[in-house]
This record gives structure tokens, C-alpha cells and sequence, in this order.
């Protein structure tokens, strides 16, 4: 984890890849909170992550804070994209090499720590485009 996040913060693209972008069927959010979303984010709260993230990093009300919180999407969205590729296969290699019961945990670790983040990234960012729009018309 450390590695990653220490690439993906030294990392000076605009991270302006497509993937990025908001999908036509992510539009609204639903498919996330079909998934638990809502829920995910209420047991980050609920162990304290949200305070402590806020304390590390507080958001400030301007445009610019509300895009280097949008580009911090992005920049968590790809270092857990990155954990969450890595994880999988070691997975299937414990899967095929000492069976499906002694990497399960290795799946359902990854899915907590690192699929449901970048979901939530996928989640945040249109809400976080919407402010930053608003923001420029005023």
C-alpha cells in the first residue's frame, strides 16, 4: 500500500483518462447504492475513518479546494484500482494452489479494502463535478 501511494502521489498527471469519466449507467448513483454503497460509507463513519480522514484533510469551502478534492478521487480511485488488481491475482494464485477456502479471505479483504472504495470514489466524483459547476456559476 505504501508503495502504490507513494506512486500515485508523486504521480503529476491530470489523470484525465476516460476511465475516469462518469459512465452512462453509473448516472445517479443507483447502481452503487444497489450495491450497499450507503452502507459502506455508514461503517466508515461508523469506525471513525471519516473523522480522521477529515482531520488530515479538511475540505474547505472554495473551488479550489473542491477540485483538489475531486483530482484526490481520482488519485485514491487508481492506487486502490492498483492494490485491488494486484490482490486478485495473488487470490487466484492461492486458489489454484492451495484452494478456494484458504484465499477466500484474500477476495473478501479485497472487495472491503479495495473495490469498495473505488466505488465510493465513482460515487463521490459526479456529486463533487456538480459542486465545482455550481461553484463556476456563481
Amino acid at each position: 500500500m505504501g508503495c502504490v501511494l507513494a506512486f500515485t502521489e508523486t504521480l503529476k498527471s491530470q489523470l484525465s483518462s476516460p476511465y475516469f469519466h462518469e459512465k452512462a449507467w453509473e448516472r445517479g448513483g443507483k447502481v452503487y447504492e444497489s450495491v450497499g454503497i450507503n452502507l459502506y460509507r455508514k461503517l466508515l463513519v461508523g469506525i471513525g475513518w471519516e473523522k480522521l480522514h477529515k482531520q488530515s484533510k479538511p475540505v474547505r469551502k472554495n473551488i479550489d479546494a473542491l477540485r483538489f478534492l475531486h483530482y484526490k478521487t481520482k488519485q485514491d480511485e487508481l492506487a486502490h484500482l492498483i492494490i485491488f488488481i494486484i490482490v486478485l491475482g495473488f487470490g487466484i494464485f492461492v486458489a489454484f494452489k492451495f484452494g478456494v477456502v484458504y484465499s477466500l479471505w484474500l477476495f473478501v479483504l479485497n472487495i472491503l479494502l479495495n473495490l469498495y472504495p473505488i466505488l465510493l470514489q465513482r460515487f463521490n466524483r459526479p456529486r463533487l463535478d456538480r459542486a465545482i459547476q455550481i461553484s463556476r456559476s456563481r
